[in-house]
């Protein structure tokens, strides 16, 4: 029996020898299948994925909408993070070539979003303004539980926005824009005393940098209480953090089309909009300033004086009741965006069409002496209203390059489109293409060309009703347009005044726009040559 085991040691593990082997190769196997478990996972999530695109990509087809061929993700729209033109060029083409086709309306679609076009001006104005109540959201993602200062008028929905759009509406009112004139004005000497020193060495300026910083100085002023002074401090704390708002990285672009594509999934993630630090930068700001004003007893003529009066106007038994330190810098914060970065542009196209344009930039200079003639040479608020030719100039440039290239609304509840058979469904995203009207030669002929006299006094009464939309209309009509126009018609009125502007070799023309900004801007900058009046 031992020789036997000797001769044959192994023989009683013959039917067990996978005993010696398993440790690794069981692993090995393990780790295998767990791959392999992985990747049918990932193959049949895309299949899913996809599949759901193509179910989606039917819908306006169930419909009977005519629509434009959609694409894998991205449906109608381009690749948000590599794309080739703008948003507002795209819309703009897509508004074309449906026009041409002789279509009144059309399903587009963001990603799997279904998203409606109105091309008629008939569907234009029920969106807008006769059939507000069913569009009275605008769709724009907001979350003030983890981003308070998304939560701004422009994004706000239902009874909050009309409580607090009722609420703000005084705030704007001629009274109240003839007290913020002042401040205004004071930023506008600091651009002109800045500019003498740019003319006396004869070296072109970038319209955007200079005309942001007065943006930044008279946003700071009357919407903060604070004096910025950029062309003294061009890299202040507040420019700063305001230029990190204003030019959003790649990812922070993506998650604000994830916010529009699918804003329940983006509420449930607690997408964040506004980078941590400029939301803790402006709240710092506006909670010092409400402080130091409350316990000084300190009163200024500008928005955010407004806002605290609006904080403690209501009691805590009031339907309304008083503004957060939060929502009151959420306000605070979207006059900021919108008067900085609208202002600014519409600034930077207009000089650029008057130094494209002299013929044009002279008569408004002469226009602009002849009133201040009147005046003694000061440039005051009634002489801003005197300055018809100015307005003229104005409207046309926002014609031409609208800051806002198109609108947003969102369906609140099912809508049947008048005279046809196709219902609206609640939550359907909808987008008015400004940019596409804008440019309709149908409504403006020859609409590349620059010509205030579309906005004379005989001419523009024949321009048809909500075709002129750069601030929106209907009731969610941009609230500040009237500060807007004021802050560019000073800006332009104490440069025209003082100086002839010369496009410079530096300007890439024809102007090429950002492909990666909603609000209309340029590629490279508008750049111009500044020359003193003597």
């Amino acid at each position: 029996m031992v020789i036997s085991i000797c001769q044959n040691p192994y023989r009683h593990f013959r039917h067990s020898t996978s005993l010696f082997v398993l440790p690794s190769t069981r692993m090995a196997l393990t780790s295998g299948s767990v791959y392999t478990d992985l990747l049918t996972l990932v193959v049949a999530g895309l299949i899913f994925v996809y599949a759901y695109f193509k179910w989606t990509f039917t819908y306006w087809a169930r419909k009977g909408l005519p629509h434009l061929k959609p694409s894998f993700p991205s449906g109608t729209m381009q690749n948000p993070v590599w794309p080739k033109i703008s948003l507002g060029e795209t819309l703009m083409h897509q508004y074309r070539e449906c026009k041409e086709k002789g279509l009144k309306h059309i399903g587009l679609f963001t990603f799997s979003r279904p998203n409606y076009m109105p091309i008629d001006l008939q569907y234009v104005k029920n969106i807008l303004s006769s059939d507000f109540n069913y569009f009275v959201d605008r769709g724009v993602y907001y979350n003030e539980k983890v981003d308070p200062l998304s939560a701004h008028l422009f994004s706000l929905e239902g009874q909050k926005w009309k409580n607090l759009r009722s609420r703000l509406t005084p705030t704007f009112s001629s009274g109240k824009m003839k007290m913020m004139f002042r401040l205004v004005m004071e930023c506008g000497k600091h651009m002109t005393s800045a500019m003498e020193e740019v003319a006396r060495k004869q070296i072109p300026i970038e319209t955007k940098d200079w005309l942001g910083r007065f943006g930044t100085d008279v946003i700071g002023t009357c919407a903060f209480g604070i004096d910025c002074n950029s062309f003294q401090e061009p890299n202040s704390a507040f420019r700063t953090y305001g230029k990190r708002a204003l030019c959003p990285t790649k990812w922070e672009i993506a998650k604000t089309f994830l916010g529009f594509a699918n804003e329940k999934f983006a509420r449930r993630m607690s997408v964040r909009i506004t980078p941590v630090d400029v939301t803790a930068f402006f709240l710092n700001i506006v909670e010092e300033t409400v402080k130091h004003r409350e316990e000084n007893n300190v009163q200024r003529n500008d928005f955010l004086q407004i806002l605290l009066e609006l904080k403690d106007s209501v009691g805590e038994n009031d339907a309304n009741k008083s503004l957060t330190i939060e929502e009151l810098t959420a306000q605070a914060f979207i006059f900021f965006l919108a008067g900085f970065e609208t202002s600014a542009t519409t600034m930077s196209f207009c000089l650029y069409e008057l130094a494209e344009n002299l013929h044009i930039q002279d008569k408004l200079r002469e226009e602009v002496e002849t009133v201040l003639e009147r005046y003694d040479g000061e440039l005051c608020y009634d002489a801003i209203k005197e300055l018809k030719y100015m307005k003229q100039v104005i409207d046309e440039t926002l014609r031409k390059y609208p800051p806002l290239p198109h609108l947003v609304r969102r369906c609140v509840k099912d809508y049947k489109v008048p005279g046809t058979n196709l219902t609206i469904e609640k939550g359907t995203a909808v987008t008015v293409s400004v940019y596409g009207i804008h440019y309709d030669p149908d409504y403006y002929p020859n609409p590349e060309q620059f010509d205030p006299e579309r906005f004379s006094a005989e001419n523009k009464p024949t321009i048809k009703p909500f075709t002129y939309l750069p601030f929106g209309e209907g009731p969610r009509m941009c609230i500040g347009l009237r500060f807007g126009l004021m802050q560019v018609a000073v800006g332009l009125a104490l440069l025209l005044k003082n100086f002839r502007f010369t496009l410079s070799e530096k300007t890439k023309v024809p102007l090429k726009y950002n492909a990666n900004s909603i609000i209309l801007s340029v590629v490279g900058d508008i750049w111009l040559k500044v020359h003193k009046i003597q």
